[in-house]
């Protein structure tokens, strides 16, 4: 999960989150920034942050890294809205649009909140349900405010005795990412290396108490570390110390991006719903009502007019959000998100299409070029 918006072009070609309204603004800082500019980050507006967009080496390098070895990205600008009390569980249940049932304490969940007049989602969140029961709702950076503020109207409605707080700015959040993540990690933190995918425990790291989870948002392994804002650094240092790569959002973006992952804002956000996002499995109709169920089911009985599909491209040249996607001269669609795939060596792209498309057909995509021949692929782009 990242927020939507940032303005800075990566080789070869702007981000996928390239703005097309106004520019964003940072007010607000990582409890790493300092850190990050020892290391000559070139930071970047994102989601009302000053964040890393890269560091030395680029982009491209910090993608290969973590496809091959293993990076360390700063997330800190997601949220954390923490739900307590006898009502969370119920409260979350009613809110958002997966089964807590089906895990518990210990456990993280991908899960959706819907808008609940037309079930498109408001955000797209990982629950960590940590050991004691607490239990961690981990907006986009710029929904945050949004993700609290449904969250207590919900238990305002539902009458559940609960407290919803955004402890956001109390934390630093890591995401140590890679096939050799783990290896890394272990010779500083075995315990945090050792946490299981989507297992949430809590351990120390460089002897500071932090909530682990593993979880992340590259197609690759690893573990995302939330850490006091008082040992943010020092867990920092320690993860540089074990031979992982700093890498910042440009490689965040080409590695979900080759991963078929969502972005808030692009793939999904006002008028897309779960289920033209082909996310259908992340909606539980079985565990009962939920906000946005009722716009949701009915879409469900009429079919979704659109579906989400993977293009790639013949050449290098990234598509762009925004191409109009076209079938024997037909617009039928638009691409969300696109850019060059340095493990693929071509251009990719997320694109809404009109009753969808089966892998293997060939489409067209014109956009700031001549018009060229696209081939429609399963997703993920890699594996």
């Amino acid at each position: 999960m990242t927020t939507s918006t940032t303005p800075t072009p990566v080789a070869p070609g702007p981000l996928a989150t390239e703005p097309s309204a106004e520019p964003d603004v940072a007010d607000r800082r990582s409890p790493l920034d300092a850190a990050h500019r020892a290391l000559g980050a070139r930071l970047v507006p994102f989601g009302g942050w000053e964040m890393p967009l890269s560091y030395g080496e680029g982009t491209l390098a910090e993608h290969h890294a973590c496809r091959t070895a293993a990076v360390v990205f700063d997330v800190s600008h997601l949220g954390t809205v923490r739900v307590e009390g006898p009502g969370a569980v119920a409260v979350c249940q009613q809110a958002f649009t997966n089964d807590l049932g089906r895990i518990g304490p210990g456990r993280a969940q991908y899960t959706h909140l819907l808008d609940p007049a037309d079930a498109s989602v408001t955000d797209d969140i990982i629950i960590w349900w940590r050991p004691d029961g607490t239990l961690d709702v981990m907006p986009n950076a710029s929904n945050t405010d949004g993700v609290t503020g449904a969250l207590a109207d919900v238990a305002a409605m539902v009458g559940e005795e609960v407290s919803v707080t955004d402890v956001t700015d109390t934390r630093a959040i890591l995401a140590v990412q890679g096939p050799q993540a783990r290896t890394r990690l272990a010779t500083v933190a075995p315990e945090a290396a050792a946490v299981e995918r989507f297992a949430v425990a809590d351990v120390l790291v460089a002897g500071a108490p932090c909530v682990v989870a593993g979880t992340g948002y590259t197609g690759e392994d690893g573990v995302e570390i939330a850490v006091p804002v008082a040992a943010a650094t020092a867990v920092w240092e320690a993860v540089l110390a074990s031979g992982v790569t700093p890498a910042g959002l440009g490689a965040r973006d080409t590695l979900r991006l080759e991963a078929g992952l969502p972005l808030h804002g692009h793939e999904l956000g006002p008028g897309i719903t779960p289920l033209q996002a082909g996310l259908g499995w992340v909606v539980r109709w079985d565990k009962g009502d939920f906000r946005g169920r009722a716009p949701l089911e009915a879409e469900r009985a009429g079919g979704p007019s659109r579906s989400l599909v993977g293009l790639r491209a013949p050449d290098r040249r990234p598509p762009r959000q925004g191409d109009a996607v076209l079938d024997d001269g037909v617009v039928v669609g638009e691409v969300t998100s696109g850019n060059f795939s340095p493990v693929l060596g071509c251009g990719i792209a997320l694109a809404f299409v009109e009753g969808g498309a089966a892998p293997g057909a060939t489409l067209t995509l014109a956009g700031r070029g001549a018009e060229r021949a696209v081939e429609v692929v399963e997703l993920p782009f890699t594996r």
